[in-house]
Parts: C-alpha cells; sequence; structure tokens
C-alpha cells in the first residue's frame, strides 16, 4: 500500500520550473501594468516608435477594433522572419515568445536599435502571453523580391505556423502590423482610458519629429491625427495652456546635445532634448522620455535636469549678487515652479521594474546635467533682465521655505534633550528632507560621514549589535546607550501601539538602517526592527522608517564599443549573474571583467558608499511598511521570533514552514 505524500514534504519534485511565457502569466503584476491593457498594447506601440526613431519608419497608425482588439501598424522595416541562426526557428516567433530576446540587444555599431527603450527584453512576448489571440503580419523588402508574412497566436502559442507569399510585383510596402486581443482576466478593467491612449500617442508624435501618428476608432469611424513641427516646445506650450492660467516667466528655455564620437564620457549619440518653462502660478506640466519611453515616475535624467538648472540658476545669482543675506537657494527652489519635457536617449537604459516607469540608470544624472547647466546660464547672462526674473521667483520660494521651518523651529526650541556626540548632525531642519543614517559600526559612520551631504544627511554610527529590545520595559529602555541615543536623536519618546506620541520633535523625515550586505548586517537590521515595531510603531505606520541597500558585489567592466569602462554595482548573487548574463551578450569575453565582493561598509570609501547606497538620485531604499496586516498577529509572530523563552517554538516553526521559503533558485 503506498504511503501518501506528507504535505510538508521537501523534495526534487518540489521544485518547479517556468518555461516559456508561464511566469507572465503567473505573476503579471511583475511585467506590466494590470489596471487596464494600456500598457501590453504600449509595447507594441513602442516597437513601432524604436523604427521610427531609427529612422526606418514615418507613420504608426493605431486602429481600436469593433471587437474590443486593437491595431498597430507601422511602414518600417518589418520584423525580420527568417530563421534565427542560433534558435533555428523564424526570428518572428522569437520575438513573441521568447522572454529577453529582442533587437534592443544588439548595442553594437551598426545595431539594430542603438537606442531602444531598455534591456529588460520581455516587450511584445508580454503582450502575446496576455492575450486570447495575437496576429501578426509582416511585409518584408527581400532580397529575392517582396514578401508577405503571417502567423497567428492564441494565449502566447502558436496556433498558425508562419506562412509566407509573394507580394504583387508593384509591391514595394514594408512595416509590422499587430492585432492583439487582451485577455479580460488579467487586467482589473479590460477598458483603456481614451484619455491615456490619446496622451501617450500624441508624445509619440511630439518626440519623434516628421512621423504622423493617428488613432482611428473602427466603431464610430474618428481618426485623430498628430504630427508635431515644433516638437517639445509646441508639445509643452499647448499641454500648460490646458492646465494652467500662468503666465511664463520667461521665454521657454530649450535645447538638445548629444555626445559626439570624442565625447569623454559618454557614448556617440547619448544626450537629451528639453524644453523648460517656470510659472508663477497654476499647474506644473511635467514629462520625461528616455528612448521614447514614457518615465511616469522620473528618475536619474530628471534629477539630472534639476540640477543642470539649480546649477546655472545659483550661478547667475551669485555673479549678479542678487541673493538676499541669511537666504540659501536649494534645487527644490529652482524646481518648484518648474515645468518641462525633456526626451533623453541613453544606450543602456536600466530601469526600475519591468514596466520601466522610472529610470535608474547612475550615469543619467551627469549626462543631462552636463548637457543643460552651460546652456541655461550662458542664456541668463545673455537676457540679464529674464535672468533676474527668475531669480526673483527662486528667492521668493527660498524665502517662504525657510519662514516655514522657522515656525516648526520654535515650537521645538524648548525641552530639547541634549543630543548624543556621536551624532554627526544636518545643517537644514526641514523633517521633508532630513535623513537619519543609522551606521553599523564606526568605520562605516566614518565613511558614511565623509560621503554624506551634510545639508540633509545626519549620521549616528551604532557599536556591536542594539540590544534585543522585543521584552524590554520601555522604562528600562534608556539604560542602554544605544537605543538612548537613538530616541534623542530622532527626537520621539518610545510609544506603544494605540498611543499617540508627541511628533512635534520629530527631526528626521527618514531614518533609515544601513548595515553591511551580509547575516550579521541582517540580524542588526531585525534587531532595529524590532525595536521601532515594539517601542515606536507610529514611525512604521506614517512610513518614516526605511532600509539602506548597500550592494554585496563591484563589477569593473571594460571599454566596449561605444561604452567607456564602467563600475556595476550588484546587490546580491542575483544581481550579479544578470549582470554578467548582460556583459556576455555585449561581447565581453569571460574574464574581461574584474568582481570585488565587499565585505562590509567599511570596506567602501566615501565616494563610493554615497554613489551606490546614499545618493538620493542612485540609490535603492527599502520602505518598511507593515501592510494590511493584524497587529496582534505580527506581535505574536515577533514574540516567537524575538522571545527569549521561545527557542523550542522557534525551531517548531522553522521545521514546519522552512519549505515555504523561496529560493532563487
Amino acid at each position: 500500500m503506498a504511503t501518501k505524500k506528507p504535505a510538508s514534504d521537501y523534495s526534487e519534485s518540489s521544485i518547479r520550473v517556468l518555461k516559456g511565457l508561464e511566469p507572465v502569466k503567473q505573476r503579471p503584476g511583475m511585467y506590466t501594468r494590470t489596471e487596464n491593457p494600456l500598457h501590453i498594447i504600449q509595447e507594441v506601440i513602442d516597437n513601432a516608435s524604436d523604427e521610427a526613431l531609427g529612422g526606418h519608419c514615418t507613420h504608426i497608425a493605431v486602429t481600436q477594433n469593433a471587437d474590443g482588439s486593437i491595431t498597430v501598424e507601422d511602414n518600417g522595416r518589418g520584423i525580420p522572419v527568417g530563421l534565427h541562426p542560433e534558435e533555428g526557428v523564424p526570428t518572428v516567433e522569437i520575438v513573441f515568445t521568447r522572454l529577453h530576446a529582442g533587437g534592443k540587444f544588439d548595442k553594437g555599431s551598426g545595431g539594430a536599435y542603438a537606442f531602444s527603450g531598455g534591456l529588460h527584453g520581455v516587450g511584445v512576448s508580454v503582450t502575446n502571453a496576455l492575450s486570447t489571440r495575437l496576429e501578426i503580419t509582416v511585409w518584408r523588402k527581400e532580397s529575392d523580391g517582396n514578401g508577405l508574412h503571417h502567423m497567428v497566436f492564441a494565449h502566447g502559442d502558436v496556433i498558425e505556423p508562419l506562412s509566407s507569399r509573394p507580394a504583387p510585383r508593384d509591391g514595394k510596402k514594408s512595416g509590422t502590423r499587430v492585432t492583439a486581443w487582451p485577455d479580460a482576466k488579467y487586467f482589473d478593467s479590460p477598458n483603456i482610458s481614451q484619455t491615456e491612449l490619446q496622451r501617450l500617442l500624441r508624445s509619440k508624435a511630439v518626440l519623434l519629429p516628421g512621423v504622423t501618428v493617428t488613432l482611428t476608432n473602427a466603431k464610430t469611424g474618428d481618426t485623430q491625427t498628430w504630427q508635431y513641427a515644433e516638437g517639445l516646445r509646441g508639445y509643452l506650450t499647448e499641454t500648460l495652456a490646458q492646465v494652467s492660467n500662468g503666465e511664463t516667466l520667461i521665454p521657454l528655455f530649450e535645447g538638445a546635445q548629444y555626445a559626439g564620437p570624442d565625447s569623454e564620457g559618454f557614448a556617440e549619440g547619448e544626450g537629451a532634448a528639453w524644453v523648460v518653462a517656470w510659472t508663477e502660478e497654476g499647474a506644473i506640466v511635467r514629462e520625461s522620455y528616455v528612448n521614447l519611453i514614457p518615465t511616469s515616475n522620473g528618475g536619474t535624467h530628471e534629477s539630472g535636469l534639476r540640477d543642470g538648472l539649480f546649477g546655472a540658476v545659483k550661478n547667475f545669482v551669485e555673479m549678479h549678487s542678487l541673493l538676499p543675506k541669511g537666504v540659501k537657494l536649494l534645487p527644490e527652489d529652482v524646481f518648484a515652479r518648474a515645468s518641462f519635457v525633456l526626451s533623453a536617449k541613453v544606450l543602456d537604459p536600466q530601469f526600475q521594474g519591468q514596466i520601466k516607469e522610472r529610470l535608474n540608470s547612475r550615469d543619467a544624472v551627469r549626462l543631462v546635467s552636463t548637457f543643460t547647466k552651460p546652456p541655461l546660464e550662458l542664456w541668463l547672462n545673455q537676457h540679464v533682465d529674464y535672468g533676474k526674473k527668475l531669480a526673483d521667483l527662486v528667492i521668493k520660494q527660498a524665502q517662504s521655505r525657510q519662514r516655514s521651518l522657522q515656525k516648526v523651529e520654535k515650537k521645538k526650541s524648548s525641552g530639547v534633550a541634549v543630543l548624543p556626540g556621536k551624532l554627526t548632525d544636518c545643517e537644514s531642519s526641514d523633517i521633508t528632507r532630513n535623513e537619519l543614517f543609522l551606521v553599523e559600526g564606526d568605520s562605516a559612520g566614518g565613511s558614511a560621514k565623509m560621503g554624506r551631504d551634510k545639508e540633509f544627511q545626519a549620521i549616528l554610527p551604532l557599536r556591536g549589535k542594539v540590544l534585543n529590545s522585543w521584552e524590554t520595559d520601555r522604562d528600562r529602555l534608556f539604560a542602554n546607550n544605544e537605543i538612548h541615543d537613538i530616541a534623542v536623536a530622532i527626537g520621539v519618546d518610545p510609544h506603544s501601539v494605540g498611543d499617540s506620541p508627541d511628533l512635534s520633535g520629530l527631526r528626521y523625515g527618514k531614518i533609515c538602517i544601513l548595515s553591511d550586505a551580509d547575516v550579521d548586517g541582517s540580524h542588526i537590521q531585525v534587531l532595529l526592527l524590532t525595536l521601532f515595531f515594539k517601542h515606536f510603531p507610529v514611525l512604521i505606520n506614517k512610513g518614516h522608517i526605511c532600509i539602506a541597500r548597500p550592494p554585496l558585489y563591484r563589477v569593473d567592466a571594460p571599454a566596449r564599443g561605444k561604452k567607456p569602462m564602467q563600475k556595476i554595482y550588484a546587490l546580491d548573487d542575483g544581481e550579479l549573474v544578470a549582470i554578467e548574463d548582460k556583459l556576455r551578450k555585449e561581447g565581453v569575453k569571460q574574464g574581461a571583467w574584474s568582481i570585488s565582493r565587499f565585505k562590509g561598509l567599511g570596506e567602501m570609501n566615501a565616494e563610493q558608499l554615497w554613489e551606490t547606497t546614499m545618493n538620493p538620485d542612485t540609490r535603492r531604499l527599502l520602505p518598511v511598511t507593515l501592510g494590511e496586516v493584524d497587529h496582534m498577529a505580527s506581535a505574536s509572530r515577533f514574540n516567537m521570533l524575538m522571545g527569549k523563552g521561545e527557542a523550542a517554538g522557534r525551531r517548531a516553526w522553522i521545521e514546519e514552514h522552512g519549505n515555504e521559503a523561496e529560493a532563487d533558485i
């Protein structure tokens, strides 16, 4: 008689390998937005846009069909249909059925897409996976005559293999037509916002001068056409007129600059086009793009624009002695009333997440800042009257900000405890900007002090491991020096769930735990999180607690093609493998790069710690939240994990639930 397999059995058969497009169907939210199908249609539109960006396409036509499907057609070169030299199947089939495959990986000279929307390589394969049906027609101008090719997919699988036939002898058409029927079960709503779709297509026309973009509704027969001769300037002017009554303070500041073949530090063709307007009142318009991909959550290219504008305005104000005594300009003073449209071109853009809503490429800060600061500084000094108007606006912003801070200071001025001596405080008193880093060890604390931005970042080094405070009474907490110093530095007294503590003394908007990327560092994180969960729960509930994520590895990659030498940082082994895979795909020989492993934060110099872990533009902070959980249940779990008398319970829990841990295998 066969014995029944126990539910907790963990064996070789427990490891499931997802193949093909299964990962997308299992976790669609990891690859696309699931509010509605717009993003998977955008993947198809982006492919047509990449053809236009390369100068191979002049018309992109989108049709909303009566049956709910959407057709995207372009007059580009057409997706290659011949057998792939490595895979032995039609290339068009690979494009629509394989993750991490596409022309965007071909970055060498003469590559299909030198500037495309990123390196995730999931693209239209996600569209295919999340559609009940997808049809593709390709027109190619082959060397032996024109060809028309067609194939059909259902739920990501081929149901009609590629069929090919000669096109009419006089036919000169080339391009791609894709029709997709999004599968409603993967989306909160099957309906695409007409406003969002129109805005997306209009922005493509803006960013692709000379390209005509059309949207047709098959039900009503209505067709909209966009083609912009003025590009970014016309787009921002039109959009500002729709949302804002405020007149622009100075004529629009616009420009474009791209790196040449001899440009130091940037690949040929990298750069940006921009238009900026300052208004005294009304709504602000801010849109940014990377290689035509909308980055709705901004990113490092927007940070570069902010830095460039700030540097130019600050230099102008200082040169003309316009700054009143006691007023200090900050980047947000210059940026507060700025509207802009920014279109950056980056050779290898790195995005946050698969849906590409935020650019993470560190080099983009320097790229955009370097190209925008000199033109604005020159323009302001050539048009001093307008420059002084802009200076008045930003100085008023700075004065208003400082007045609001002074009011807060008066509330906090009495009864403040003496700050701990080892705290290296910041200059600003604005808790919306201020950050406190709780740093493991004096060595790392020294690097953090030298690498920080002293304007708004404070450092409190911690010696050794903090006390496990889960079973410590509140009135005994301050007997521990480390906890005493943390509480005094933060400016909030210990409290319990349900209390209403006085937060008027809070000195930092973000309290960041910064420890080594190893097991001991993780233990310190747990001890500090236990302290905040048990004795400062309101700080967690209001989103003030974060975990800084330092890298574990640094990869030094050699110069290759258009790319200069690079230092690439990896958080963990998984990112290291991905970086090495990327280097191999770019043609770098195995062993040509070197890998350094950071044993601890103390091994990093100040510049490395700033660039990887502390710079708001390039770091990765993990906010600590409880989410939708029962606090009592969480407290019970914490008690089992952190209680001194719970060793037996901990062991039983680990034996029961150990097989549920997700391993990156």
